[in-house]
């Protein structure tokens, strides 16, 4: 009997987004399954190209003599699952893309690669001796060796990368203890593990009554057989992560799988060490630090049932358990969970599709949920629950609000108050320390003329330069480069400068207030690479700073017992965004930096400062009131139907000639104007309302062109209509340059 296979070819081009029959041959038909990777002829010159199985039947839908063979299966390829290929459907209609980039997304490991050797360290003296060694370290001030020893006292064995790596150990310092007779180095080739530590047992924490009621809920529906998504509201340092591991722990019990979503990779250290210490080497990890061996590996030991927990950011989402029971998505209203490439998916959406194909509970958690997640749990969509003490049995820290404007009126003109002076003059006598939070990077903002008003900008993209401390002017967007001009291009004045409010000047002003001040500065000059997160916060961690002064890296999830006093600078710049999601994300990163300080025993303080101190957003900040924000900021995005009141849809356009970019924009936009959904047709108002077209806000990047406009409507599948509209229109146009892209209810606005 024949049999066909109807097979999405790996080539991303729209032209190419549909599937392609091939004859199944005759010793390929017990053999061949649907999602498997296989080699096909392809185009006139039958050049064999891969692509994915997405059904398989006996109909033959063209003339039985065009259709070619499969050439075979690939014999390390990555094969698709039933249910990656129907959530690859799924994401490809609710945010547009091709069907081979949303496979592409679904499927985290391209293809096997050969076993590496690893490198472990392994300790040759008892914890004790070490324990030794380490005071003796510490006290002539060898500060990395001590790191190192620091870990050897608690576990036994590390991975040599993460001592280099993580820690900042020199190769030199590692091979000093190995002929000293401290440690061994080990290697071994196995398996891929990317998590080799000691399995150091933790002593359970007893769950409070509120605790034990979420996990319990959480663990009860599931077992009756329905499961759900929940939103744990729980204030900072309330104890979420004790109700995952909680409910994970009970999942795995029942030989269930469980998927930990964290907003960044610079949180995946930390909250690995939580799990393995209750989970051992049953926990793994997937972002995008490991190398294609290594996601290639995780995959396969997770459809092999070799581990139970996986833990990562967005891209963790697609790990292929097949007894999945729960997934948990810490932070979740953090804007890195939306995609910004395409397909541009929401991880919490997608989790609960996921969750949906594989019966499985959706945890949320948040200390400032999304206005999203919180609008569906007052809406039933979610089971909401709130947590409102912490742990510790400490308080939330006091705040204090300084506004800039009564300061300089009074003649303080330094980038700190008074308040915030002496309070971090308090903190250095005491020995305890403080972070500097500023929503900022860079030396300086733009650089203007104070005669004629000119900005210095970048020639490829429409946004100012900012000053750096080696005297040249940057782009943010494509990392252009010029020295900082003596005199105005324009008009030749030499009155230029910049509007001083970057990291690196703030940390110029506290060494000048307080000499011999240890700081450590955290933005996104400073962690190019990926071992600097690390580095940076374990020295802090460590104790080797009083200072840590950074952008919104530092105020995500770090837990430091030692902080007792946050300090946020200029606190009302993000309030000035041109977005309606300003005022949410000023609330949440005020809130989430108030909550660094006072996580200990030591209460805590923190010093708002602002030129908006009346601001909704900066006074329930204050007040750490998350429904008092939410009751407010809501009225506004229902009066104005921004999500969640609404939907969105942001049609973007990108064109490397600038009238080509606008007439293709002009061109889509006309085409919704003639759907019937933009008629009121004797209504009050019309379905759908259009916004634009026009430039994008920063017009051009990269010598890149930037056009949008944006749908508003109430029904999320009236968008997808529309862009399954534009879609079929765009495939039809002999399209140059141009390229056109979909953001459902966008995280950013362009």
């Amino acid at each position: 009997m024949l049999a066909y296979a109807d097979i999405i070819v790996d080539i991303s081009h729209e032209k190419l987004d549909r599937p392609f029959q091939y004859r199944i041959p005759e010793q390929l038909l017990d053999k061949l399954e649907t999602g498997m990777c296989v080699a096909i002829p392809f185009g006139a010159g039958n050049k064999l190209i891969q692509g994915y199985v997405v059904g398989i039947g006996t109909e033959c839908k063209f003339d039985p003599d065009r259709i070619k063979d499969i050439a075979g299966i690939v014999k390390n390829g990555v094969g698709m699952e039933h249910n990656s290929i129907a959530l690859a459907a799924w994401i490809r209609r609710n945010y547009g893309s091709t069907m081979i980039q949303a496979l592409k997304t679904v499927v985290p490991a391209k293809q096997s690669v050969k076993k590496l050797e690893h490198r472990t360290i392994v300790r040759n003296m008892t914890a004790e001796e070490i324990t030794s060694l380490l005071g003796e370290a510490l006290r002539k001030k060898q500060v990395a060796k001590a790191r190192l020893l620091q870990e050897l006292s608690a576990q036994e064995s590390i991975p040599y990368e993460w001592i280099t790596g993580k820690l900042g150990v020199s190769a030199q310092a590692v091979r000093g203890l190995e002929k000293t007779g401290v440690i061994k180095i080990v290697s071994t080739t196995s398996f891929r593990n990317p998590v080799h530590l000691e399995n150091h047992a933790e002593k359970r924490k007893q769950l409070s009554p509120g605790q034990q009621e979420i996990a319990d809920t959480v663990m009860k529906e599931y077992q009756e057989g329905h499961p759900g998504t929940y939103l744990i509201h729980g204030i900072t340092g309330s104890g979420k992560t004790e109700v995952y591991m909680d409910i994970i722990e009970r999942m795995v019990a029942l030989g269930k799988q469980a998927i930990v979503l964290i907003p960044e990779i610079a949180l995946t250290y930390q909250t690995l060490l939580r799990f393995y210490r209750r989970f051992g080497d049953r926990v793994s990890v997937m972002n995008s630090t490991l190398s294609p061996g290594e996601k290639y590996d995780q995959c396969e030991r997770a459809k092999n049932g070799e581990i139970d927990v996986i833990i990562g950011p967005r891209s963790a989402l697609f790990t292929p358990f097949p007894n999945l029971g729960v997934i948990v998505m810490d932070e979740e209203h953090e804007g890195s969970y939306k995609s910004e490439s395409t397909p541009k998916y929401h991880a919490r959406e997608t989790a609960m599709e996921i969750a949906r194909l594989s019966g499985a509970s959706l945890v949320l958690g948040s200390a400032t949920p999304s206005l999203e997640a919180y609008f569906r749990a007052q809406n039933g969509e979610y089971r909401l629950f709130t947590l409102t003490e912490r742990l510790t049995g400490g308080r939330l820290p006091e705040v204090s609000v300084v506004d800039l404007r009564q300061e300089l009126k009074e003649g303080n003109r330094s980038i700190f108050s008074r308040k915030l002076q002496s309070l971090l003059a308090d903190r250095l006598d005491k020995g305890e320390q403080s972070i500097l939070f500023l929503n900022r990077r860079g030396y300086a903002g733009f650089i203007s003329c104070r005669a004629c008003g000119e900005v210095m900008k970048c020639p490829h993209c429409d946004v100012s330069l900012s000053e750096h401390r080696d005297g040249r002017l940057r782009c943010h967007y494509c990392n252009y480069s010029e020295p900082k001009p003596v005199n105005c291009p324009k008009c030749g004045s030499k009155y230029i400068s910049g509007f001083r409010a970057g990291t690196q000047q703030i940390e110029e002003k506290v060494k000048e207030l307080f000499p011999g001040v240890r700081t450590l500065r955290m933005d996104g000059d400073t962690t190019k690479t990926k071992e600097s997160y690390e580095q940076i916060l374990s020295a802090f961690s460590n104790g080797e700073a009083d200072v840590l002064i950074g952008t919104q890296m530092i105020v995500k999830g770090h837990d430091f017992p030692n902080v007792t006093l946050v300090g946020v600078l200029a606190a009302d710049l993000s309030l000035g965004a041109n977005d309606y999601r300003c005022a949410e994300r000023t609330f949440q990163l005020l809130t989430q930096a108030v909550g660094r300080a006072g996580r200990g025993e030591k209460p805590g303080e923190a010093v708002i400062q602002t030129y908006q101190p009346e601001h909704y957003a900066v006074v329930h900040a204050a007040a750490q009131d998350f429904v008092g924000f939410y009751n407010e900021e809501i009225l506004y995005r229902e009066m104005a139907e921004y999500p969640p009141a609404s939907h969105m849809l942001a049609v973007q356009i990108f064109a490397k000639n600038e009238q080509a970019g606008a007439g293709l924009a002009d061109t889509l936009a006309g085409l919704v104007k003639q759907t019937p959904l933009l008629s009121a047709a004797g209504k009050k108002r019309p379905e759908v309302v259009l916004l634009g077209p026009s430039a994008a806000t920063i017009g051009k990047i990269n010598d890149i062109f930037r056009f949008v406009f944006y749908l508003k409507c109430a029904k999320y599948d009236k968008l997808v209509s529309i862009k399954d509209m534009l879609e079929e229109k765009i495939q039809g146009m002999q399209l140059k340059s141009e390229l056109v892209q979909f953001d459902f209810d966008p995280m950013n606005t362009m």
